[in-house]
This record gives C-alpha cells, sequence and structure tokens, in this order.
C-alpha cells in the first residue's frame, strides 16, 4: 500500500492543482484565524469546488464552538473535519456525531508522556495526526516547522490510520519515514517559500519524495 500524502494548507489555486497532480491523497483547508493559511468561506468553496473527487478534502479546525464548524462544513463540503486543538475525546467524539462526518485528531507530542492520551482518542477518531507540540507562547497548534523525536512512536500498535507531522520537508520525509514507520506523512510550512506561501515545486518535491521512501522501504 502506498504511503499517504496530505498537504495541509492549501490557500491558492496554483498549490491546489501542485497537490492534486502529484498525487495527494489529502488536502488541508485551515479554518483559523491565527494562521497564515487561514481561508474565508469564498476562498475555501472556490478551492474545495478545484479539488473535490481528486483528493480528499480536509477542514482543520482549534477549539471552535458549532458555529464555526458549520460554517466550515458549509464552505468546504469536507470528506474530513481535522481537529488541532485541545479538544477533549467526549468533544472529538460529539463532532463526529453532530456533523457525521469522519474526524481526524491532532495529538500534540514533545515527549512518551503525551502518547498516554492516545488510547482515549483512538476511541473516537477515524484517523491520529502527531504532530510536534506548540511552543508555550504560540498562537496555534501547529504549522510552525518544528519536528519531535518521531522514535517515539516506532514499535507501537495503532487502532487507527495516522499521519506524521512537524517540521517535515523534501529532505528529511525518507528519513521520518523509516524512523517510525509512519504509514502517512502530513506537511505544511515544509512547502512554502514564507509563511502561508505554498511553492508548487516543493509541493511536487515532498510528495515524489515520500513516494519514493516508502517504495524503497516496500523492496528492502
Amino acid at each position: 500500500m502506498s504511503i499517504l500524502v496530505k498537504i495541509c494548507g492549501i490557500n491558492s489555486a496554483e498549490a491546489a492543482d501542485a497537490a492534486i497532480r502529484a498525487g495527494a491523497d489529502f488536502v488541508g483547508l485551515v479554518f483559523h484565524a491565527a494562521s497564515p493559511r487561514n481561508l474565508n468561506p469564498e476562498q475555501a468553496a472556490s478551492l474545495a469546488a478545484r479539488m473535490r473527487g481528486r483528493a480528499k478534502i480536509v477542514a482543520l479546525l482549534a477549539d471552535v464552538d458549532d458555529q464555526a464548524i458549520a460554517l466550515a462544513m458549509r464552505a468546504s463540503q469536507p470528506d474530513m473535519i481535522q481537529l488541532h486543538g485541545s479538544e477533549t475525546p467526549e468533544r472529538a467524539a460529539a463532532i463526529r456525531v453532530q456533523f457525521n462526518v469522519p474526524v481526524m485528531k491532532a495529538i500534540a507530542i514533545a515527549d512518551t508522556a503525551d502518547l498516554a492520551q492516545l488510547s482515549a482518542y483512538e476511541k473516537v477518531a477515524d484517523m491520529l495526526l502527531f504532530d510536534a507540540k506548540a511552543p508555550a507562547n504560540a498562537t496555534r497548534q501547529g504549522g510552525h516547522g518544528a519536528a519531535f523525536d518521531w522514535q517515539l512512536l516506532r514499535g507501537r500498535n495503532y487502532t487507527r490510520p495516522w499521519l506524521l507531522a512537524g517540521g517535515l520537508h523534501a529532505e528529511n520525509v525518507a528519513r521520518a519515514i523509516h524512523a517510525c514507520d509512519a504509514p502517512g506523512v502530513d506537511v505544511s510550512s515544509g512547502v512554502e517559500t514564507a509563511p502561508g506561501i505554498k511553492s508548487p515545486d516543493m509541493i511536487r518535491e515532498f510528495i515524489a519524495a515520500a513516494r519514493a521512501a516508502h517504495y524503497a522501504e516496500a523492496r528492502t
């Protein structure tokens, strides 16, 4: 099975087209005012329509109320909601039921202790995403270009599909995949020339590097 690749923070037609043409499995649309990748409803609707049916559309939200989720749902009609804040397992389960859409829950990792919460989220989420824990004074949970110790995830049993995120780019994604046997990877800032400015070339290079790494590992 080919490795799963998610390009998050799509905010231009050029980035959308590059992700689709390069074969991204998931494309993320960000609904978070503190992010340089934040979209208004009109932008989100246009980009979602451009990519629909060619990759799974993921609406990223963090610690928002039902009204904000409903607005994002109407704008993007996503295949999945990504909860990238401090949502509890109970809140994640309630969102999944209320909006009748699969949920991906981001788990912020700094050390082994952060994995203690994993079993609770595995019971309610359809997919997991492991990302580096944000700095203490950060205004958003992800998209900082920071990595964590990938070896923390190695050798564990997971009951849900999962993606590795945090500080990935074309030059290190193969090493990251091999370090923890990641079945999928997620990138945002690692394919940007500046915060919020996606590079079509970097998107293509990242996806090619991830797929080549997985192919090489499968042959060994």
